[in-house]
């Protein structure tokens, strides 16, 4: 994970491209990604190019480190942290196998 974030802050201070970066402007930017991600799957869901939903999961990836980058937090640690919690509000015996909401198991 390192070397990946040393390649992204590598590329972003080549461009100068830091500057751009604040909180706000990477939330927006895996907004604005992530609703392109959902667009590989506007027509039809079955028939993708993996490709393109590759290169947009790629996108909403790095902005999201970029942002864990910028809050000065560790992405592996953030996530194993709220997976924890996860765990908690949907334990295997309720969950496994439903789609419901943690609070309606």
């Amino acid at each position: 994970m390192q070397k990946l974030m040393n390649e992204i802050k590598q590329f972003n201070k080549e461009r100068d491209w830091d500057q751009f970066h604040s909180p706000e402007n990477l939330a927006k930017s895996i907004s604005i990604e992530a609703g392109e991600l959902l667009e590989c799957f506007q027509w039809d869901g079955q028939n993708y190019n993996k490709e393109e939903v590759c290169e947009e999961l790629a996108d909403v990836f790095t902005y999201c480190i970029q942002m864990a980058m910028k809050l000065d937090v560790n992405p592996k640690e953030i996530i194993l942290r709220k997976l924890e919690k996860t765990k908690k509000k949907y334990p295997v015996e309720k969950a496994k196998g439903v789609s419901t909401k943690y609070n309606k198991l």
